[in-house]
């Protein structure tokens, strides 16, 4: 089960328990085929101020995972890895900040923001492009977990631009891979914000073509939740029987009156999921607390 941080000396114990571990502990720990870790706009740079906070999350997050009895079964990096506008030196420190997880055999998938640039992206993380593109032009991908499938899809529209869209060929590619594996709850994951749901404020920026996406999600039963990061916020919505879950942002915030960055860790099951919020303010509301959702029929 995914640890709780109530206080701040407790979070910075598990981190100093997991720079403590070495890699032969590190490879026997459990994995727990349930969990996954969701983490988004980690907005890393080639360089931040020594007091820079961006990084440091990101390093934190990592530790914290690495600490835990049981490892999540997948982490998935839901855009925005870089900084701005996806700069060579951006994913460099980003890889060193997420190769500790490597290292200990942690199952990394990554996905695209509107702050990326898919080639320099390819560039300097070649490991994560896949041989064979299923949707063309487009970073895309199914995990498939033991009572649960994740379709990882690739909103990048353009760099530096704050709409996103996945475009007629994506669409069609992930109603044949939802069609072909349908004996499974289905969990769609994408950087932007559907524009559809409870929160009209950030529709703009949203994926502009919700619409034709959620036609052809809501007639297919098996898709039970839209995981999506873009708005650096926490909320949870439902349109048409399909969860929607606005995940918290790693590297900052927009307003610190409303929001603090962190991570979310999923707890899956054939019949719902229960999704923990964890911060880095051991202090903040959202920390800790768990909301459990039951998947539609």
């Amino acid at each position: 089960m995914p640890l709780h941080l109530t206080s701040r000396r407790q979070f910075l114990t598990q981190l100093g328990a997991a720079a403590a571990w070495s890699s032969a502990e590190a490879s026997a720990t459990e994995v727990d085929e349930s969990l996954i870790a969701i983490l988004n706009d980690t907005h890393v740079g080639a360089q931040h101020p020594p007091s820079a906070s961006i990084p440091t999350n990101l390093r934190n997050t990592v530790a914290w995972l690495l600490a835990l009895p049981q490892r999540p079964t997948a982490v998935i990096i839901n855009g925005d890895l870089a900084l701005r506008d996806g700069q060579r030196g951006d994913y460099e420190h980003f890889a060193k900040l997420i190769a500790p997880l490597r290292e200990a055999g942690v199952t990394l998938h990554l996905t695209m923001g509107n702050h990326d640039a898919r080639e320099v992206f390819y560039e300097v993380l070649a490991s994560d492009k896949a041989q064979q593109t299923a949707a063309e032009s487009r970073h895309v991908g199914i995990v498939k977990l033991k009572v649960v499938n994740l379709y990882l899809l690739d909103s990048l529209k353009q760099t530096m631009s704050a709409p996103g869209d996945l475009g007629a060929a994506q669409r069609d590619w992930l109603a044949k891979a939802l069609d072909a594996n349908a004996d499974k709850p289905a969990l769609i994951i994408a950087h932007h914000n559907p524009r559809l749901g409870g929160d009209p404020k950030h529709f703009p920026g949203g994926l502009e073509d919700s619409e034709a996406l959620w036609q052809m999600l809501a007639e297919r039963p098996q898709v039970k939740a839209y995981i999506h990061g873009h708005i650096h916020h926490r909320d949870f919505f439902a349109h048409e029987g399909i969860h929607i879950l606005n995940t918290p942002a790693v590297g900052y915030v927009a307003d610190k009156k409303t929001s603090t960055t962190g991570w979310t860790m999923a707890k899956l099951g054939e019949s719902g999921g229960s999704f923990t919020t964890h911060t880095h303010q051991a202090d903040h509301a959202w920390n800790g607390v768990t909301v459990s959702l039951k998947w539609r029929a």
